[in-house]
């Protein structure tokens, strides 16, 4: 994957965590367009992680990859909050060890098999309320549906989505007009 794509592939799904507005986001990238995607996430951790992000490989299938744009400390409150915590202990996560250990549980969740480990949510700043009634309901009876599905607090989520959709705008303009993240983001 050349790296304008990649940048295109970031602004539309990663723009609300780029931006500092979310703690983590996920992207499903083609696995066959990204040979060199090893060196492209060691140069974006090497220039934006003084800006507090960090880019890692999640889990690799046979024709996808996943990648988890996150902010460490954000991420880090949003884990340890009473219910998030509580719901990540009950699946076996090392609560009382560091970011890095909840990451590689997670990891070890998705190698497992047996279907997409639906506390990602939490790792991708969903509210855990909503977490829990997605994976209670399998996904049915929600009250919208948009970046997340919502069964609490739609109000909330509508304002979150619009700050979301902003982000992605704004960053997707930027790239259309040649500025790379790197450049936007290191000069913020």
């Amino acid at each position: 994957m050349d790296n304008t794509t990649l940048e295109h592939y970031l602004a539309h799904y990663c723009a609300a965590t780029l931006l500092g507005e979310k703690s983590a986001s996920l992207v499903s990238l083609p696995r066959e367009e990204c040979a060199r995607i090893g060196l492209q996430l060691r140069e974006y951790n090497r220039q934006l992680g003084p800006k507090g992000l960090v880019f890692t490989l999640l889990c690799a299938c046979r024709r996808r990859l996943l990648l988890l744009v996150y902010r460490p400390a954000m991420l880090e409150r949003e884990l340890a909050a009473p219910q998030a915590a509580a719901m990540l202990e009950q699946l076996g996560y090392p609560m009382e060890e560091n970011l890095r250990a909840k990451l590689n549980r997670l990891q070890a969740r998705f190698a497992e098999g047996g279907g997409f480990p639906h506390e990602i949510g939490l790792f991708l700043g969903y509210p855990p309320e909503d977490v829990r009634a997605f994976v209670a309901t399998g996904g049915a009876g929600c009250k919208l549906c948009g970046y997340w599905k919502v069964y609490h607090n739609v109000e909330a989520a509508r304002a979150c989505f619009a700050r979301y959709d902003a982000c992605r705008d704004r960053l997707c303009r930027a790239i259309a007009q040649g500025t790379t993240i790197s450049q936007l983001l290191c000069a913020a």
